[in-house]
């Protein structure tokens, strides 16, 4: 799996203008979080890129960037969880899941 890490908040913006011409998830992750860790580990191990070719996965470390991660929260009117996923399709967020809900095969399902 090839995560590309949003460390900077301008991102935001260049991600929303990526997700007109293909689906983008964000993932927002707690390093120091049980759950998160296998929410991580879960999706990383069920991830098939023959599935997900169009798909360009994000993710954010929200303890070192969350101020970046309440921009995202407020940039597409989705309450923050953690750890969390966004699709974003043409500028918005078409779904989001938190926790144990993190699963590859619904991701694959939004597509």
């Amino acid at each position: 799996m090839n995560w590309h890490n949003i460390t900077e908040e301008h991102q935001l913006e260049e991600i929303k203008q990526e997700s007109y011409n293909q689906p983008v998830m964000i993932l927002k992750h707690s390093t120091t979080c049980s759950i998160s860790a296998t929410a991580l580990s879960r999706l990383e191990r069920a991830w098939k890129e023959e599935s997900t070719k169009d798909l360009k996965p994000y993710y954010l470390d929200l303890l070192k960037l969350r101020p970046i991660s309440n921009k995202i929260a407020q940039e597409f009117g989705v309450e923050h969880e953690s750890p969390q996923i966004l699709i974003i399709k043409n500028g918005q967020s078409v779904y989001d899941a938190s926790h144990f809900d993190i699963r590859f095969d619904e991701i694959v399902n939004q597509l």
